[in-house]
């Protein structure tokens, strides 16, 4: 059977004679127009909205229409960031999105979203380590680039967390927030993404949960606190060694924006210059996959995010998994 003119004009992606190097050619974020205040969580729960800020430092966070679909807002966020590297829908060799919240067990979220942005069939695969997916999909996406097997990859993050949260439990339900963030990366002489350092735990696999029955999310708060610190703690340091850096040379610190507590706990605990340490978390809540890539578009609509910036990016999700990388922002040489 002749392959669709599509894909036969593709043509195979060339294996590299050498390993290439990786970098982030454009970077595209989108929300859902819905703006939910803490007084509207918290009336549910019965508390003040100060208390929701002590304890998460979120101050609102988006939530998607009931009949929104995931594959079309991860799709406009890959648009964005398309656009923003200026790179054509056809030339995109894989599109991997990193979810855990997908519509339908099948099919997944990225043969649609490719569909959907008229990639001509490119590979589409969705990546699930829950929060730590986008830095999950990063080194599949870099590992494809370096090898030759690809010459551009889109990578998304995208969730609708607002219909797998119960909003009678306390633990959960001001927390999450639903959104999507992209990145294009291709081909260049060097390399501009450090070593991925990856890791899981399965035996503690039961401290953040959902049940197909229900689908809402259950957490041991304490313990993912607790492990959250620890994990991402030290994947950020190994990440930085592997990288040849130190946490005090990297210019952008974005770490998965789970709850402020965290973000606080890691920076007192690895001793960082809290003006380096991204902060997002307050408008947008925790948005696990895509909650990095928002970050970053946070910071560099803030003209903080400048070409040749190196910025440590790290997670930790459920599973249990984690996982680091020292990005040197830009093009570059970018072929």
């Amino acid at each position: 059977m002749p392959l669709p003119e599509a894909i036969a004009d593709r043509g195979p992606a060339p294996v590299a004679a050498t390993p290439a190097g990786a970098a982030v050619l454009g970077l595209g974020t989108a929300l859902p127009e819905r703006v939910v205040a803490n007084a509207e969580v918290s009336a549910a729960l019965g508390v003040e909205e100060r208390w929701i800020v002590k304890r998460t430092g979120i101050l609102e966070r988006r939530w998607a229409e009931p009949g929104a679909r995931l594959h079309e807002l991860a799709a406009i966020a890959g648009a964005a960031a398309l656009a923003d590297a200026d790179v054509p829908a056809t030339d995109v060799d894989l599109v991997f999105v990193a979810t855990c919240t997908a519509d339908r067990l099948i099919p997944n979220t990225a043969p649609l979203v490719a569909e959907t942005l008229g990639t001509g069939g490119a590979g589409a695969i969705d990546v699930g380590a829950a929060c730590t997916g986008f830095v999950s999909g990063l080194g599949l996406a870099v590992a494809a680039l370096e090898s030759g097997r690809a010459r551009r990859v889109l990578l998304i993050g995208a969730e609708i967390l607002s219909r797998h949260t119960d909003p009678e439990d306390r633990k959960v339900a001001a927390l999450f927030g639903d959104g999507a963030g992209a990145t294009v990366l291709g081909t260049a002489e060097t390399s501009h993404v450090g070593p991925v350092v990856l890791g899981s735990d399965g035996a503690l696999g039961e401290i953040i949960f959902a049940e197909r029955g229900d689908g809402f999310i259950r957490m041991d708060g304490p313990e993912v606190f607790r492990h959250a610190v620890d994990r991402m703690g030290a994947v950020a340091r190994e990440a930085c060694e592997r990288a040849g850096t130190t946490l005090g040379e990297v210019d952008l610190l974005v770490f998965h924006q789970a709850n402020a507590r965290i973000l606080q706990a890691l920076t007192e605990r690895l001793d960082l210059d809290p003006e380096r340490v991204v902060a997002a978390i307050g408008c947008h809540g925790n948005t696990s996959a895509a909650s990095i890539p928002l970050a970053l578009d946070q910071v560099r609509r803030d003209g903080r995010l400048l070409d040749g910036a190196s910025v440590l990016v790290a997670a930790f999700g459920a599973g249990l998994t984690w996982g680091a990388t020292v990005v040197q922002w830009g093009a570059g040489d970018a072929s």
